[in-house]
């Protein structure tokens, strides 16, 4: 069996990076607006918010969080679940307008098993995807490239249309 390795995650994901919030998703949705450029807050809902992810696999991999502390969809009631999909549709549509992708993975990884890097809060991920961007520095030199800054990916993405219009 072969093994790809990503040590560049392990302080993340084991939280071995000194003091750390109880959960950062529940810090995040509850900074003060003023906060969300320095968050990565893209957007802020009823029930939700979105973010991009701090350790992004491609320019653009944003996040969707509810505001409440759930780590399952199914204590989400219908209208924190039906906010995070609509959402999640708007998400897609500025993705694909704003990086030209040809594809885009979205996922919740629902526990720590299952690969989430912060299970207690659940999260979907949206990133954009092209033909070959798990290229030989990703699968072999265990580096990703990223061509934009999270902060021009910050800039591009909260320039995007937010409203949820019925």
């Amino acid at each position: 069996m072969d093994h790809l390795w990503s040590p560049w995650r392990y302080r993340y994901v084991t939280k071995d990076e000194g003091p750390r919030p109880d959960c950062v998703f529940c810090d995040k949705a509850q900074s003060p607006p003023e906060l969300d450029e320095q968050n990565l807050i893209l957007f802020r809902g009823t029930h939700c918010y979105g973010l991009l992810n701090l350790y992004p696999y491609t320019n653009g991999h944003m996040m969707i969080a509810p505001d409440r502390h759930v780590s399952r969809l199914e204590d989400l009631p219908e209208a924190e679940w039906l906010e995070l999909a609509r959402y999640a549709r708007l998400a897609e549509r500025h993705i694909r307008a704003q990086y030209k992708c040809e594809g885009l993975n979205m996922g919740f990884n629902i526990g720590s098993v299952a690969g989430a890097g912060i299970a207690q809060h659940i999260h979907l991920h949206i990133l954009p995807r092209w033909n070959g961007d798990a290229n030989f520095m990703s699968v072999i030199g265990e580096t990703r490239v990223h061509p934009e800054s999270l902060a021009d990916s910050w800039k591009k993405l909260k320039s995007c249309n937010w409203s949820l219009v019925d």
